[in-house]
């Protein structure tokens, strides 16, 4: 199966077809194999093509040292493609159809790691709250959800728990959380377990 699904479409990694304005769009890293950018191209060629799930990794945001120089240099492989796919899919009437969500799994203390020095410092693992970000696919554009306390420790307002923002993703894609099941050791589990709630703020 893996055989026939890499030779059904074996013009989707042959970027040659790309007009000029994409790669301004997406970058010049985009025409080089295994950078995000090109990655990200590829993954809406896919969804062009009828790909119902696409994930993409960037590894490397581990930053307990070396943060000033990291952040820049992740940030700067990553945020004009990352822009460019949501302006490509608008702009080709697919992202009303298609869910774009950008997230890791925890978040990042505001506070210093290590030694702080005018050049370098670091930044923990933080799981009581972060950030994400979602577009098309029904979530309202230009909002922000949610608050923290003035030292981003805590959740002060509108938190949204895990089993929330799976119930919100499963209802963008028209299913309901709570009749979505799946047997294991002879129970019914939900994904969302016994909770999980559609954040209706959001929507569009």
């Amino acid at each position: 199966m893996a055989y026939r699904m890499q030779t059904s479409v074996p013009e989707l990694t042959d970027l040659s077809d790309e007009p000029d304005h994409t790669f301004e769009l997406y970058g010049e890293d985009a025409k080089t194999p295994g950078t995000y950018a090109y990655n990200v191209l590829l993954a809406r060629r896919m969804a062009e093509r009828g790909v119902r799930f696409v994930q993409l990794f960037h590894r490397g945001w581990d930053q307990h040292t070396n943060l000033p120089k990291g952040i820049r240099t992740q940030c700067e492989t990553t945020d004009q493609a990352s822009a460019a796919l949501i302006q490509d899919l608008k702009q080709r009437g697919m992202l009303d159809d298609t869910l774009v969500i950008w997230g890791g799994e925890f978040g990042r203390t505001v506070y210093c790691q290590g030694t702080l020095t005018a050049d370098d410092y670091g930044r923990d693992h933080h799981p009581r709250c972060f950030t994400i970000w979602m577009a098309g696919g029904g979530i309202k554009g230009g909002l922000a959800y949610g608050t923290t306390d003035d030292y981003c420790y805590n959740i002060v307002d509108k938190p949204v728990h895990v089993h929330d923002l799976h119930a919100t993703m499963l209802h963008c894609l028209g299913i309901n959380h709570e009749t979505l099941t799946f047997k294991f050791q002879g129970r019914h589990y939900r994904l969302t377990d016994v909770h999980g709630r559609v954040i209706e703020d959001i929507l569009a």
